[in-house]
């Protein structure tokens, strides 16, 4: 069963000491608890009954306990006074007592003073009456990047928020994430974080490498950082100009054994998460703790309680590096299974190459628990061969415990009605200030303003995954249509060039901005009419709710998270009134991109009315992190995760549990 829930049971009779009703004014209501356990305890329970005395004389003798232990398999109590209540009573396989229902006797009706006390019971107090429990845990979020403290996309966001989030639900969370510092003003972010004086020694690359832990405890959560030199140098996360270090594997190795460590040797907020934890592991760079768990602590009873989720954003980067690697992880040599990888023949560099290499994200695949993924279509995607990287296979056969939840977004940081980046401030209920931001927009740009010509936008790295080459190849044609487009972004040189090229070329039509501007992707966001997204593949997606959250209609490739939260307009629903929120399109390729941009500036010019719907249904869509939470929470309290805790749970109130 998915959860646990305690129901109050409607009413029932409160019995003095020796099981006897003394007079009527001895029977009061009073609300009891019990568990439903629900198919679980079936084959367990048996009913039996037990009858309840009502006498007006005080002093009966005669209790549960001496009615049981009377004959072995009779549940009446004998009495001269006629029967009135009848008990019964649920039993386990031991004969453990577990549970009272009243009910009417073999021979009288109960008395009229109960019936009408009863038949006051409303049906919206018994709503109110019903409480639900919530299954928290210890959460443990291992990431290479978290915000505000470090992000460079969709990783940092999640792990920045969604910790937030859970949280507030009443679990106790820890991020772990390194400590980078690269001498600019991003490390200010580090600013509030206090060394937490502790510091440990990991087997690992040959030898002991030393790490230090700093910590910050942020809006209920405790951000938990890995301190090592390697960590401290120029660039962003991951790699700096010259391309991704040389060293990455050995940086994350150290992440993911300090990782382990930390619930077990940190005393935050005066006590350690111990060892019955739940860890959500990020992408390749954290993967390698689900095989820690499996390798190195379990085997020796540490852990065993504990829980390992892999959160997939990009399957496209696995963690894998030559086979010889191997030994410098810190685990067994049997696990070298686990982790092997052989490139297929058209993969491998020269003919005497074996293409024999390790790939963490495939070791944490096998060892988690439960894989989850950004959205539901991603999820879907990578089980398949374009989209499966090579892992297609092996995610296939863990389909049962693979599955997506969608991203959220920042309602507080991306709100239209408050958003410090843009000039006019507007909302679903008054939509002129969007208007008032597309000709700001537009004045800024350089561009003529033309409140009805319409405006699109692009927002994104500049690579073949965001599809940059179809907009590259599409856009001679798209400027021959009265239209202006404006592109954010920076990535291939080639394509900076050729940005800068057709800004010239096009000068009251195109505007091309190299780089990445927080306001100036505010504002071309609310500027907007319309945001083009044409991605070969997008895990989950964020440009296109934030394009919905201010009334920019979307237009993307239908893949993963785009396809899941981007739904395709049909005019003819809803009683004529339209439904859908953008335009979706497939096969990815110039001419599709093309039909459907230009179906949506047909839309957008000679159906105001359409497009002002379109553009409201857009603004009430519901991609909070909360809403994201919430999923997760659900997600969490699955059957997979709680066997062990139900059955321990179940087993101190009646026994054990059979199968």
């Amino acid at each position: 069963m998915a959860s646990i829930q305690l129901t109050r049971v409607l009413w029932s009779c409160k019995l003095s000491a020796n099981i006897a009703l003394s007079s009527r004014k001895c029977c009061s209501f009073r609300r009891t608890r019990q568990l439903d356990f629900g198919p679980l305890l079936k084959r367990n329970i048996q009913n039996r009954k037990l009858t309840a005395i009502r006498s007006e004389k005080s002093g009966n003798e005669g209790s549960i306990s001496s009615a049981i232990e009377g004959e072995e398999n009779s549940d009446v109590i004998s009495s001269p006074e006629k029967p009135g209540l009848m008990l019964g009573i649920d039993r386990d396989d031991s004969g453990s007592v577990i549970g009272l229902n009243l009910i009417p006797g073999d021979n009288e009706a109960i008395d009229a003073e109960v019936v009408s006390t009863v038949t006051k019971v409303k049906d919206e107090e018994i709503k109110k009456e019903k409480i639900e429990t919530r299954v928290t845990y210890n959460i443990v979020f291992v990431t290479a990047e978290a915000a505000p403290y470090s992000k460079t996309g969709g990783l940092g966001d999640v792990c920045g928020s969604l910790p937030i989030e859970l949280a507030s639900r009443g679990h106790r969370v820890m991020v772990v994430s390194p400590r980078y510092l690269n001498g600019t003003s991003a490390d200010e972010n580090f600013a509030h974080v206090f060394d937490a004086n502790r510091r440990i020694k990991l087997q690992c690359f040959g030898g002991e490498q030393e790490i230090a832990f700093f910590h910050e405890y942020r809006e209920g959560v405790d951000w938990v950082f890995v301190d090592h030199p390697s960590y401290h140098r120029p660039g962003n996360p991951y790699g700096d100009s010259h391309g991704a270090f040389g060293d990455n594997q050995f940086r994350y190795t150290l992440l993911c054994h300090a990782a382990c460590e930390a619930p077990l040797v940190l005393p935050l907020g005066g006590y350690t998460y111990g060892e019955k934890c739940l860890f959500l592991v990020n992408d390749w760079h954290a993967g390698l703790v689900s095989v820690l768990l499996a390798a190195k602590y379990r085997p020796f009873g540490v852990y065993k309680d504990a829980r390992s989720i892999l959160v997939i954003h990009n399957l496209a980067h696995q963690g894998v590096e030559p086979a010889a690697t191997f030994k410098n992880l810190g685990l067994p040599s049997n696990w070298y299974g686990a982790l092997e990888w052989v490139f297929p023949t058209w993969a491998r560099t020269h003919a005497l190459d074996t293409g024999e290499a390790v790939n963490i994200l495939k070791g944490a695949i096998v060892t988690s628990d439960r894989i989850l993924t950004v959205s539901k279509g991603y999820a879907w995607e990578i089980t398949t061969v374009e989209g499966g990287y090579g892992l297609n296979q092996l995610l296939s056969s863990r389909r049962s415990v693979l599955t997506g939840i969608t991203n959220g977004i920042h309602i507080a940081e991306w709100d239209p009605s408050s958003d410090e980046h843009i000039a006019f401030h507007y909302s679903a209920a008054s939509l002129s200030g969007k208007v008032q931001c597309k000709t700001a927009l537009q004045q800024e740009l350089g561009f003529p303003i033309k409140p009805d010509c319409p405006l699109i936008g692009f927002i994104g790295r500049l690579d073949y995954q965001k599809g940059i080459d179809l907009i590259h190849w599409a856009i001679p044609e798209l400027m021959e249509d009265d239209l202006q487009f404006v592109m954010l972004g920076s990535g291939d040189p080639l394509y900076e060039d050729w940005m800068r090229s057709a800004e010239n070329t096009y000068r009251d039509k195109f505007r091309g901005w190299v780089g990445f501007s927080v306001p100036i992707s505010h504002r071309i966001t609310a500027g907007c009419d319309i945001l083009l997204m044409p991605s070969r593949f997008e895990p989950c997606g964020l440009n296109q709710l934030y394009a919905m959250r201010y009334g920019t209609v979307p237009v993307v490739h239908a893949t993963g998270g785009l396809r899941d939260t981007v739904e395709n307009f049909n005019p003819y629903a809803g009683e004529g009134r339209g439904e859908g929120t953008g335009w979706t399109f497939s096969p990815l390729t110039k001419d599709c991109m093309l039909n459907a941009l230009k179906t949506a500036i047909r839309t957008y010019r000679d159906h105001k009315s359409t497009w002002e719907g379109l553009t409201r249904r857009c603004m009430q869509k519901d991609f909070t992190w909360e809403n994201a939470a919430i999923n997760t929470s659900r997600f969490l309290s699955g059957p997979l995760l709680i066997r062990r805790t139900l059955c321990e749970f179940y087993t101190s109130l009646s026994g054990p549990v059979n199968g």
